[in-house]
């Protein structure tokens, strides 16, 4: 069963910029479309941004032109670039297939935008 580990969240200053990483345990992953989720506080899992196999992205709107996820199908690995980081993107990101969620989640990663 495939597993996913994501990583690199921390804190940062509204305007600052983060990398994001999420680890798939096979290579069966590049099989899958997938997505970033993220949850804020009180508040349901949310999709972010997905990307299909074929590396075609599409963007919540509250992100665009703010963030960009990639993937790299060697590295059974899926980013997301977040720049012009805002309060509201305070939450706890994970990744998962798009759009049926159907890998069990990872720890996800605590991103806080905060001054």
């Amino acid at each position: 069963q495939l597993r996913l580990v994501e990583s690199g969240g921390g804190l940062v200053q509204p305007g600052g910029s983060l990398r994001l990483s999420c680890v798939a345990s096979g290579s069966i992953f590049r099989l899958y479309a997938a997505a970033w989720y993220r949850q804020r506080a009180g508040n349901e899992r949310e999709l972010v941004a997905s990307i299909t196999r074929d590396n075609d992205p599409v963007y919540e709107d509250s992100v665009k032109g703010r963030f960009t996820i990639s993937r790299d199908h060697a590295k059974n690995t899926v980013y997301l670039q977040m720049n012009s980081l805002k309060p509201e993107d305070t939450g706890v990101y994970s990744c998962n297939s798009y759009p049926d969620r159907a890998i069990p989640w990872g720890q996800g990663t605590q991103v806080t935008v905060s001054s």
